[in-house]
């Protein structure tokens, strides 16, 4: 074989590598985890293992592997020979959020004052692209930067344990801020206001300030226990 062959036939198989697919199980698991969390397939839609083979591209087996999956994870239930149904977001699950995520916010932004420069720039970074976002009415980026503002503050206490037990809480926050937005597009402008009250009360060292708007910021969540965002 000529040297150009050679290296022509190695390239091509380099390439190849490089684009390799995630396994079947994995691709499928992302494409209803992503659709679940963004809502695209909302609380109550029956999914079949024949339509998501279909959308994914795979045969039935890795998609019943994605979908136990996914079941473990509390977004969906299965029934024999049916399909599986993607839950809704209960009122229950949506307080035991709002309860979690008040005891370590509030801890953590207490914390964080006097806040680190870097922390400041993160957040003022972090509010600028959920204003881009929310202008492009691109709801689900939006929460993920959402999550992300309160994220930030959570690590800069540096206590792992409690950064872990916050990013168990990333798939109920992400789904829950798309339903908002959705359901009370001018969440989104209070939103943005009560993160630029939170960076404010950060940059002037006011720790009692941020904890009040934090508190009332999470806790207007509790609108969605009581029914009035589905």
């Amino acid at each position: 074989m000529p040297a150009s062959a050679s290296l022509t036939s190695t390239a091509s198989r380099t390439t190849a590598a490089a684009v390799k697919q995630p396994p079947a199980a994995e691709r499928v698991y992302a494409h209803v985890k992503r659709a679940v969390l963004e809502r695209r397939y909302e609380g109550g839609t029956l999914l079949t293992e024949g339509e998501l083979a279909e959308a994914v591209g795979v045969s039935r087996t890795p998609v019943r592997e994605a979908l136990l999956k996914l079941e473990v994870e509390g977004l969906l239930r299965l029934y024999p020979k049916k399909g599986a149904l993607v839950l809704p977001v209960s009122a229950q699950e949506i307080a035991d959020v709002v309860e979690t995520r008040l005891l370590v916010e509030t801890h953590s932004v207490r914390k964080a004052v006097p806040a680190p420069a870097g922390l400041l720039t993160r957040l003022q970074e972090l509010l600028g692209q959920q204003r881009v976002q929310a202008a492009a009415g691109d709801f689900a980026a939006a929460a993920v930067t959402d999550r992300c503002f309160h994220a930030e503050i959570v690590r800069s206490g540096g206590n792992e344990i409690l950064s872990r037990l916050y990013d168990q809480l990333r798939d109920r926050q992400l789904r829950m801020g798309v339903a908002v937005m959705h359901s009370h597009p001018d969440r989104i402008a209070k939103t943005l206001t009560e993160h630029e009250e939170i960076l404010a009360a950060l940059v002037a060292g006011d720790a009692d300030a941020a904890v009040a708007v934090v508190t009332r910021h999470v806790g207007w969540f509790q609108n969605l226990a009581r029914g009035e965002v589905r």
